[in-house]
């Protein structure tokens, strides 16, 4: 498989028109244009641009820490990062809306302190969403190339370089990651703040881009190189991964909730009670077993995490769940009170998701897995 053919494939071509329509339907059919609607888009957005931020952030810690684990999903990895550049071009719809999804951007007098208002401005606001792409999309550059650099000569300064890299890159990765949620998720309700938001942020990508390539490589293990490549011993790593992601997911998770109990101020008890109202309160407790509970259980057992179609069954699971999970914690922002479903809530991560696994389908090809005597070194 050639890295110079550049061609759609049907696959990627199909999946680009679903984007497409699926883009159509959401800014053209019901709901279109209200806070809602809008709502549901960030929702949709953030999700899967955390899964090109969560490859991103693994792809930088493997090149620190090591481990074959990232040897077999690196390419996969790499792909995911790859998409980075479509996210930030997804993002200019949000523009045209900010008056009508932010109260601070329709009112700034809403926000009463000076300091917060001068931060919430649309000027600062738009100046900071282009440096954290700008930043995103240069590590999503220079990783993957001095990583295929790497992978074709042994060259242990340019290891060297890519490790510090990695270092400062999963600074940058973080300090950008806390403030876009700050910007993009918690500005959504002015009066509400979490130091520990950001951290849930950012377990969340880890987890569901570690998730997603678990699946993926479960899926194209029936041929080489990933067919050799993917032992027992490999796969065990992946399912030991997962299950730590899973409980700093739940710990960092439930300490926003205590330190929300504990406070008990109506300015931070409210996140929580919009979250828990009728059909939102369903939402949590699946959430609650199907994001903790039953992958923590299956994810004790070595015969899960050993098998192929096990495993990717409940990576699968993790990245299907976790969408819900950033779906729940924003979707309330736009109309506290009982669940109540709109069509952009269906057709935002159908657009979205669909732009998104065409162009993962298509860097993925170009780039497709090596055998795995090829990037050892790497």
């Amino acid at each position: 498989m050639s890295e110079r053919r550049l061609t759609p494939s049907a696959a990627e071509l199909g999946a680009f028109a679903v984007g497409a329509v699926g883009l159509l339907l959401c800014l053209a059919g019901p709901g279109a244009g209200t806070r809602g609607g809008y709502a549901s888009y960030l929702s949709a957005y953030l999700f899967w641009t955390g899964l090109s931020l969560g490859c991103l952030a693994v792809t930088m810690l493997h090149h620190l820490v090591g481990g074959e684990w990232g040897l077999v999903t690196r390419r996969l990895l790499q792909a995911g990062t790859r998409t980075l550049p479509l996210m930030a071009l997804l993002f200019l719809p949000l523009l045209f809306g900010l008056s009508t999804l932010y109260p601070w951007a329709a009112s700034p007098a809403t926000i009463a302190s000076e300091g917060a208002r001068a931060y919430l401005s649309r000027p600062f606001f738009l100046f900071r969403a282009a440096a954290y792409f700008a930043s995103w999309i240069a590590l999503a550059f220079w990783v993957p190339r001095w990583s295929s650099r790497l992978e074709d000569a042994d060259d242990p300064r340019l290891a060297q370089r890519l490790r510090v890299l990695c270092a400062w890159g999963l600074v940058v990765y973080g300090l950008t990651t806390f403030y876009s949620a700050v910007d993009w998720i918690l500005s959504l309700e002015p009066g509400w703040t979490s130091t520990v938001y950001g951290m849930i942020v950012m377990v969340g990508q880890g987890l569901s881009a570690l998730a997603l390539v678990t699946a993926v490589a479960g899926a194209l293990s029936s041929r080489p190189p990933l067919s050799e490549a993917l032992t027992a011993p490999r796969l065990n790593d992946l399912g030991n991964l997962l299950l730590t992601f899973v409980m700093l997911w739940a710990y960092v998770a439930f300490s926003q909730y205590l330190i929300i109990w504990s406070g008990d101020l109506p300015r931070e008890t409210s996140w929580v009670l919009n979250r828990t109202r009728p059909g939102w309160d369903k939402v949590a407790l699946i959430l609650i077993f199907f994001h903790f509970a039953v992958p923590f259980l299956l994810l004790l057992f070595r015969r899960v995490k050993r098998s192929r179609a096990a495993l990717a069954a409940v990576a699968g699971g993790l990245v299907a769940i976790h969408a819900l999970d950033v779906f729940w914690r924003v979707r309330p922002s736009s109309e506290p009170g009982a669940l109540a479903f709109h069509w952009p809530d269906a057709t935002a991560p159908l657009a979205l998701g669909g732009f998104w696994v065409g162009a993962y389908l298509f860097q993925l090809r170009r780039h497709p897995p090596r055998p795995l005597p090829q990037v050892r070194h790497a």
